[in-house]
């Protein structure tokens, strides 16, 4: 124990002499720096301005020496724990006390020597992050949440110190630190929650800031962060107990809670930011966004799937939520991007959410309804998202009814039984919401593209009815074959080639035109696939015959229609 006093009383005099040395030559240094240069040697000036900033109080060599002491400081603290001569508790006060001098030293620093203040920052971190590794897993002193605590407050104390004078290095510097540490203490002690509700609140204080036009890049560092700890805890509790004995347990509250307070965070965040502050959403905030939403929805989905009902009604209320601030509150002009991504997020949100808490005949049921009341809000309204959503809401209502499948066996292969119901209510109402859709004005891409779209579900739709009632009245008098049933289908498309060419043309609707060819290539297609290779001569003859007239004909209707549209609308004026 007297070696070790003697020991320590040397190295207070050594340190104690050299701080006295460093100050000697800051003083020397200013004092030079003051005494007039004579007016003789002017040239003298620009090459010993160099050494000169090197050696001032703010240059790089006293700096780089005052951090150097404070390392020094902290080994000294490191040889006092391991030799036991005080308690831990003491210990662990002085070294936090001592990380804390240096980052309140790094934040008092002037604003015109930002290189010091960085550099103190650093060796506060630098002494911070080794002293919390070894005080939790070598001394075994702080447990993990008292350790994840200590990093809480680092950050916390470095964004106050740093949001005065705006003070980025220091706040960077902190939170860098703070999440590698709180990263790789939650691998090596096999506990996550605490450092993953550690990482959180620093993502709480970073969108704090941002909301405040504060250090926005911040965010690209925190909450990536952020996801992978939740991912990683997702991903750990998911395993087998035994492939997971050395982690500490955790109850299925905390499973559900952490994802679920990331995604209010950034959420939260959003929703200020493009609401209530009128900015526009980046890049970053929905990809952000939609990551931890999905991270919070999967916990949720596998480690509580009985509550897979709340989930989908919680999905249904955001649904709302974004359709009430997309189509109220931002302006299709000004917030352009802030409208199509809310816009794209409700109906997404409305998919999940039905999906999940309805029986297949109720969401077939809701997804009609939505997809026909999105249809007639959209043309009234000027709403050419409401269109898109409500030709999605169909798409999604034909896979759920079975109305797609039994379409592919109707129009190709296997002639199926009679379907449903329900099949027939979903093939009606595509065949309404085109009819009232349709006629949305405008040439741009997304207006051709919506009534493109609306126009081949609508084909097909009835494609499907056409061939079924027909194959149905033939069965009365016959056993209609799969010879019977291609010529069928054949004559059916074919008959739908020339009427959509004719009346595309007619009606001005280049979307019915294009669709006209489309099914010419199906039926090509049909041709080389089904009848050569399985039918017989006669079917053959009677496919290729129709299909020939129809190669003829089809373009001639269209020129015809057309003609015949120009010479009405003269005749009318």
């Amino acid at each position: 124990m007297d070696d070790l006093l003697e020991a320590l009383a040397r190295l207070s005099e050594r340190l104690e002499h050299l701080e006295s040395r460093v100050s000697a030559l800051e003083h020397s240094s200013k004092s030079a720096a003051s005494r007039p240069s004579p007016a003789t040697a002017p040239m003298s000036a620009t090459p010993a301005a160099e050494p000169i900033a090197l050696s001032q109080d703010g240059g790089v060599f006293p700096v780089v020496g005052k951090a150097m002491l404070g390392i020094a400081g902290a080994y000294l603290l490191r040889a006092v724990a391991e030799s036991g001569s005080l308690p831990q508790w003491v210990i662990v006060a002085l070294a936090l006390a001592y990380a804390g001098m240096w980052l309140l030293w790094a934040a008092r620093v002037g604003a015109n020597i930002p290189f010091a203040s960085a550099a103190y920052a650093v060796t506060s971190a630098l002494i911070l992050a080794p002293m919390l590794w070894e005080l939790t897993l070598r001394f075994k002193v702080l447990p993990a949440a008292a350790t994840a605590g200590v990093l809480i407050a680092f950050v916390a104390v470095a964004s106050a110190l740093a949001w005065k004078r705006n003070l980025a290095p220091v706040l960077w510097i902190a939170n860098l630190a703070a999440v590698f540490t709180a990263l790789a203490l939650m691998i090596a002690t096999h506990d996550l929650a605490p450092f993953i509700s550690a990482l959180l609140l620093m993502a709480v204080v970073s969108e704090f800031a941002a909301d405040r036009n504060r250090w926005l890049r911040l965010r690209f560092l925190v909450a990536p962060a952020a996801d992978l700890a939740v991912w990683i805890l997702i991903y750990i509790d998911s395993l087998p107990e035994s492939a997971r004995v050395d982690y500490a347990p955790l109850r299925s509250a905390v499973l559900l809670t952490l994802p679920s307070v990331l995604f209010v965070i950034y959420g939260a965040s959003v929703a200020i930011r493009t609401i209530w502050l009128h900015e526009r959403i980046t890049i970053f905030e929905i990809a952000q966004t939609v990551i931890a939403f999905l991270l919070a929805a999967f916990s949720w989905f596998w480690f509580e799937p009985a509550d897979r009902v709340g989930l989908g009604i919680f999905c249904l209320f955001l649904s709302a939520a974004c359709y009430l601030v997309a189509f109220v509150r931002f302006d299709r002009l000004r917030e352009r991007r802030n409208y199509w991504v809310y816009s794209i997020w409700s109906a997404l949100l409305l998919l999940a959410g039905s999906f999940l808490c309805l029986p297949p005949l109720l969401l077939a049921l809701l997804l009609v309804v939505a997809a026909i009341v999105a249809t007639v809000v959209g043309v009234r309204a000027g709403r050419l998202t409401l269109e898109f959503h409500g030709l999605l809401f169909l798409a999604a209502a034909a896979f759920v009814s079975g109305l797609l499948e039994y379409a592919v066996r109707a129009l190709a292969g296997t002639f199926p039984s009679a379907p449903g119901w329900m099949v027939w209510l979903v093939a009606a109402s595509v065949l309404l919401c085109y009819a009232i859709g349709g006629r949305f004005p405008g040439e741009r891409w997304n207006q051709r593209l919506l009534r493109l779209l609306s126009a081949i579900l609508a084909v097909s739709a009835a494609a499907t009815l056409l061939v079924s009632a027909l194959v149905w009245l033939a069965a009365v008098g016959m056993t209609p074959g799969a010879s019977h049933v291609a010529v069928i289908r054949t004559l059916i498309t074919c008959a739908l080639a020339l009427t959509l060419a004719f009346g595309g043309s007619r009606w001005q609707r280049i979307e019915l035109v294009w669709t006209a060819y489309g099914t010419l290539a199906f039926v090509t297609a049909k041709l080389l696939f089904e009848d050569l290779p399985h039918g017989q001569p006669g079917s053959i003859a009677v496919s290729i015959f129709l299909y020939a007239v129809a190669l003829i004909i089809v373009p001639r209707m269209a020129r015809l229609g057309s003609q015949r549209g120009g010479s009405g609308s003269s005749s009318k004026n």
